[in-house]
Formats: C-alpha cells, sequence, structure tokens
C-alpha cells in the first residue's frame, strides 16, 4: 500500500479519506461485516465499488432476496422468517417450533443472537432490541442442531477455488469465532464434500461474486443446510491463507481487477488436502470483562485466536489449547452441573474423566444421572439450597476443571451463572459446551508433555 490510514470505518471518516485520495474504486469485502455495511454510503458518495457489487452484497444479506435465490437453486436453510413486532416474532417461533434462532439483520460478530426456547424467551428480546428503532427486520430462524462447516471461497464470476473445508468441533448455536476449527475436515464423507463445492460454486456465481466469499453450513443427518453467506472476507481467511499456501487476499483483489481464477496457477474446486492438521482455537479474556456471561453462545465473546499445527489432529489440537495458556492438568477433580438436556450425553464424557484418574463432583441431578450409570460423583448442594458448597468446593484446589452447560436465559441469580463467573475469578477452565470438553479430553488422553512437541514451521507444508 501506498498509504495506511488509522481511522475508524465509520460514513464521515472514510468519506474523509475517499476525497483526498480520489481513487478510481474502493474495495470493500476485506474489512469484514462493518466495511460490507458502508457499500451503500460509497455508492452514493459517487465512488466505485470493485469487486462483488451492491446489489449482490445486499442479495447475500437480504433474507426475502437471499431465501428466493435459494428456492431458485434448490438449496436448503433452516426455515426462516422476518419481522418487526414481539408478536411477529412469538406467532413465527410457534409455526417453527421451539427453539429458535433471533438476530437483527446486517449482524456483526453474532451481536444480539440468541437461542429463544419459549414464548417469554422472545418477548425479551424483543423488548430489548426494539428499545432503539430497527432500520432493517429481525430475523426468526427454526435452529438447528447439528455439525457446523465452514467455506471461504475465491470467486472470478466462472469459476471458484476453495482452498479448504472447515470443521468446527462445537455444534451449532456456538459463533463461528468462538468455536474450535479444524482444517482439513475430519468427519465427512466424499459425498458431504461434493455437495459443499457443488453448493459453493452455485452460491458464489449466483451471488455474482468477484473475490472473496464466505459460507456457513449446517451438516445434519446427511443433509447440508446454509446458515449464512457473507459476501466477504472473515477472520478465517489468514488461517487457512497460511496454512494452505494459498494468497487469498492477492487473488481475490486480482479476481476484482478481472483477472480469472485459472490463470494464478491454483486451479479451481476444492485445493488439495492439507499435510498437517491445523485447528484454530479461541481466546477469551472472560477475567477482564465484569459480569459477563462466559458460555458459548451464538454472540461472538472471545477476543482473539491461536492456531495448533502438527501431522497428527490430537497433537494439533493439544498445541491450540495450549497456546490459549489453558491449564491443561491431568490430575484432580471436575465438578459438572449440566441442564437436563445435556446429562444423558454428559456420560460417556464423565466415563473419560474418571479412567483418567479424576475425582468427579456433581450437583444432585448431574450426580444422580451418573452414579445411577455406575460412574461414581460425589454431590455437592447448590447455592440456591443456602449452601455455600458449591463456593468452597472452587476455592478448595481440588477442582481442575468444571462442566456447566447454561439451563436458558443469562439471569445472573441463577446457581450457573455465578459458578460460571466465580471460575473465571478463580481463574479455572470452565466450559460450557459438551463438544469442548470432550476436545479436551482427547487432549489429556494423547499424553504428551509440552516438551515433547515439535515445531512445525509453515514453510515445511506449502
Amino acid at each position: 500500500s501506498d498509504r495506511l490510514y488509522f481511522e475508524p470505518l465509520t460514513k464521515e471518516d472514510v468519506g474523509n479519506i475517499l476525497e483526498i485520495e480520489k481513487p478510481k474504486g474502493v474495495i470493500v469485502q476485506f474489512g469484514g461485516q462493518t466495511a460490507i455495511k458502508l457499500a451503500k454510503a460509497i455508492t452514493d458518495m459517487g465512488y466505485k465499488i470493485i469487486g462483488t457489487q451492491l446489489k449482490d452484497i445486499d442479495a447475500a444479506e437480504d433474507r426475502e432476496i437471499f431465501d428466493r435465490l435459494l428456492g431458485s437453486l434448490k438449496i436448503k436453510r433452516p426455515e426462516g422468517k422476518t419481522c418487526f413486532t414481539a408478536e411477529q416474532a412469538i406467532n413465527d417461533a410457534n409455526e417453527f417450533g421451539y427453539p429458535v434462532l433471533v438476530r437483527p439483520s446486517y449482524v456483526l460478530g453474532g451481536q444480539g443472537m440468541e437461542i429463544a426456547y419459549n414464548d417469554k424467551n422472545i418477548q425479551d428480546y424483543m423488548d430489548i432490541i426494539n428499545v432503539n428503532t430497527q432500520e432493517h427486520p429481525i430475523l426468526i430462524d427454526k435452529y438447528i442442531m447439528g455439525k457446523e462447516l465452514e467455506v471461504d471461497a475465491i470467486c472470478d464470476g466462472e469459476d471458484i477455488l476453495i482452498p479448504g473445508i472447515m470443521e468446527h468441533i462445537e455444534r451449532t448455536g456456538v459463533h463461528s469465532g468462538d468455536s474450535i476449527s479444524v482444517y482439513p475436515h475430519i468427519n465427512l464423507s466424499d459425498e458431504v464434500v461434493k455437495k459443499i463445492i457443488a453448493i459453493t460454486k452455485q452460491l458464489a456465481v449466483g451471488l455474482n461474486t468477484i473475490g472473496l466469499i464466505n459460507i456457513q453450513f449446517i451438516l445434519k443427518d446427511g443433509e447440508l443446510y446454509i446458515i449464512e453467506v457473507n459476501p466477504r472476507s472473515s477472520r478465517t481467511v489468514p488461517y487457512i491463507s497460511k496454512v494452505t499456501g494459498i494468497p487469498m487476499v492477492k487473488m481475490a483483489t486480482y479476481c476484482s481487477l478481472g483477472k480469472k481464477l485459472k490463470d494464478m496457477g491454483f486451479g479451481t474446486g476444492l485445493y488439495k488436502r492439507s499435510k498437517v492438521y491445523a485447528v484454530k482455537v479461541p481466546v477469551f479474556s472472560n477475567e477482564k470483562i465484569p459480569s459477563l456471561e462466559i458460555s458459548l453462545s451464538p454472540e461472538m465473546k472471545s477476543t482473539g485466536e491461536v492456531l495448533g499445527l502438527s501431522y497428527n489432529f490430537s497433537e494439533a489440537l493439544f498445541k491450540g489449547l495450549l497456546a490459549t495458556n489453558l491449564k491443561l492438568k491431568r490430575h484432580g477433580a471436575v465438578f459438572i452441573s449440566v441442564s437436563d438436556g445435556y446429562k444423558q450425553e454428559m456420560i460417556p464424557l464423565a466415563l473419560e474423566f474418571s479412567r483418567l484418574g479424576f475425582d468427579i463432583y456433581a450437583t444432585s441431578g448431574t450426580a444422580n444421572v451418573l452414579n445411577h450409570n455406575f460412574i461414581a460423583a460425589s454431590v455437592v448442594n447448590k447455592i440456591s439450597n443456602d449452601s455455600t458448597d458449591i463456593i468452597d468446593l472452587l476455592k478448595s484446589g481440588k477442582l481442575s476443571y468444571i462442566i456447566n452447560t447454561p439451563t436458558k436465559g443469562r439471569n445472573p441469580q441463577r446457581d450457573g451463572f455465578k459458578i460460571r463467573r466465580l471460575s473465571v475469578e478463580m481463574g479455572l477452565p470452565c466450559f460450557t459446551s459438551i463438544d469442548t470438553a470432550n476436545a479436551v479430553v482427547n487432549s489429556l488422553k494423547y499424553n504428551v508433555s509440552e516438551e515433547d512437541l515439535d515445531v512445525i514451521s509453515l514453510q515445511d507444508i506449502n
């Protein structure tokens, strides 16, 4: 670049810069959602958008237009509607059946996204969101619990290049920025991969994409559903560029300027599988934000990410977890308190901890399920029963990990919220997703120390 400006991405600041530079055109697809939202303002100022055009950006962001495109391409997505009022939202949610995902249009970082389980959740959400007048409608989607997959692709208007397919450890309902992401994919059949490539090309070409596009999928019972399509670069572009050796930003820029992918030396379709596993693990700053609900949700809370590289998946995951400064202890005790929907799923995970030699403590309902399945668990009285047992246990130094899935809502008076916040204050790893806890157990089973880890340089894999 010839010049670099450190200014906020607002209409006024960007407008001032454009007035000084008088560019032939502006590329908005490398500035995240904030830059995409400026596309109309830049066009209104009289400047040309280079790459994917404003009408096509809107087609990806506007629910009704996007749904028509998916319908014409016969691509599935969770049932969804748009609304402005609480009454409309409640009616739509009951039509789909709970749980549903509620979110604003043109959302940034999952801000304002929640999973609603009943009418009261919807009413409370709409009361908060409508404090300010909404320029765009609220989106209501049927929540489908499945495996989340993600693709960053480059399109020249005719062909696509997919550097790799990323698979999330955590199931749907967790923001992609807060998920542990694995490349290359580890659990996908060849048939599913072919479908992903075909759908990616259909959407990229159907949206007249010139440059980068990010697509997030749900895989449920062998069927693929579209969560969202972003006509821009995503936070995974630097990650996937590093581990594949494909200069995605450079290639997308050339495409935006009229060049074709087939002339750039990397071919089209899905790029060859990587020699290594690359695991992206989010980093959180929960201890710096008092009263924050730390549970993983559709709203992004992570403040950074790290990358673990290895020829072995378990080691790559272990490296990634270590790099977040997570205290991976191989002994001690685990405290478990999960909502009813996860109690049966908790059994094999608790069994793994028990086999690794950990003592298990649990609240009465969880302990009852574990003990009935021959996994020894000591009962700890709940805080809401006027007991200090949990607080005393957390302060005792016995615990290595806490597993606590939120019931519903973010009520600071609930036991779960207090446990999660106390875990932050005590510096204890607290997992609010069963999937994350399973990933940690797999890393512990790998049974290597930091001293045993080999360094892998990017030069060796590209």
